[in-house]
């Protein structure tokens, strides 16, 4: 997995997306929904309605990463749209490796599909 620095600042998309947006669909989002700039170094977390496919958009200060995760069985846990201001939610890094290793951050456990 990917280790990422604890002054990473990491914005959750709560509303849906379509994954079939890239670099500029997904620049959109985070620049005009979220209201953040995408080019100071965040990182943006997006979902798809069914909650079984993540992408990450990051900076690293030369161009644009785009990482997509997609589940063979179960869903990722993702707050509700009441949960977060102006469509986003800022996590902690340790959070964002935990709700992709398959932790419901809500009820601290691993969610019941995920098992090693």
């Amino acid at each position: 997995m990917f280790n990422f620095a604890s002054s990473l600042r990491i914005y959750l998309c709560v509303e849906p997306t379509d994954m079939r947006k890239s670099f500029n669909g997904l620049y959109a989002i985070a620049k005009h929904e979220l209201e953040h700039n995408p080019m100071d170094g965040s990182l943006f977390v997006f979902a798809n309605r069914r909650r079984d496919r993540v992408k990450l958009l990051y900076w690293d200060g030369t161009g644009f990463w785009v990482l997509a995760k997609r589940l063979e069985k179960g869903t990722f846990w993702w707050p509700g749209p009441g949960e977060a201001e102006v469509g986003g939610l800022e996590i902690k890094p340790e959070a964002l490796s935990m709700l992709l290793n398959g932790i419901d951050l809500k009820a601290g456990s691993l969610r019941a599909w995920f098992c090693r």
